[in-house]
């Protein structure tokens, strides 16, 4: 059984206090006993190996053993995600998170049925990052993925001219993505359209922001199934898998 995954803010000192959620979750839920070992992290890469030595109601201290720090993954790999409908949008942050994409964006596509606004925006918003953080700790990712504020199309046109390898997922393109080149070093932008595709306009302004239209496979994916199905393409070609 894996050692259990959980986050804290401060890792400093031989003991460590893990209380509010996720001394609670430890402690009531997972039912974390002394003597048990567990690892905590700030999901920034630092990692504080224990032992479980005091284990309260809702808290636990932990004997901290052994340090370390997980460097940041080569090369970045940024998955651009059109808003799915209902809850498919946490399904695919959790999939993608699991997988080990470092960068998920969430982007208002014209045809996107769903949108972001007002209040719905920031719960939605926090929905993703929750969804980023549980996933993360579930899959021992001591680096949890960055999920950013809603992009606008020009934003992740942006982020295409930045990037070193740009695609655009597409259903006409002639280039498998299993057969692009890839360029070595520099971030790795994957564009994941909606449902109803991507619009004749957001595609012409990501091809000239420098980025290329590929095939995914002989299978039309949904839009939550998509990005985890690039990524996992990418990750073993770039030799992170």
């Amino acid at each position: 059984m894996s050692v259990p995954v959980f986050l804290a803010d401060d890792l400093s000192g031989d003991e460590i206090l893990l209380d509010g959620p996720e001394g609670r979750h430890a402690a009531a839920v997972r039912r974390l006993r002394v003597g048990e070992r567990v690892d905590l992290t700030d999901g920034a890469g630092a990692v504080a190996e224990g032992e479980v030595r005091f284990a309260g109601r809702d808290a636990l201290r932990v004997a901290v053993l052994a340090r370390r720090v997980v460097p940041p993954a080569v090369p970045r790999l940024v998955v651009v995600q059109a808003l799915p409908k209902g809850d498919r949008g946490e399904l695919a942050v959790e999939m993608m998170t699991e997988a080990g994409v470092d960068v998920i964006v969430p982007w208002a596509a014209s045809r996107c049925v769903t949108v972001w606004k007002g209040d719905r925006a920031a719960k939605s918003l926090a929905r993703w990052r929750s969804a980023a953080r549980e996933a993360g700790k579930q899959a021992r990712r001591f680096r949890l993925p960055e999920v950013t504020e809603q992009a606008t199309t020009a934003k992740v046109a942006e982020l295409l001219r930045g990037a070193a390898t740009a695609v655009v997922l597409h259903e006409d393109a002639a280039e498998p993505l299993s057969r692009l080149p890839l360029a070595t070093g520099g971030d790795i932008v994957v564009v994941v359209g909606p449902e109803g595709g991507v619009a004749d306009d957001e595609l012409r302004q990501f091809t000239e922001a420098g980025a290329a239209g590929v095939l995914l496979g002989p299978t039309i994916l949904r839009t939550s199934t998509a990005g985890v199905a690039a990524a996992a393409v990418l990750l073993a070609r770039t030799g992170r898998w």
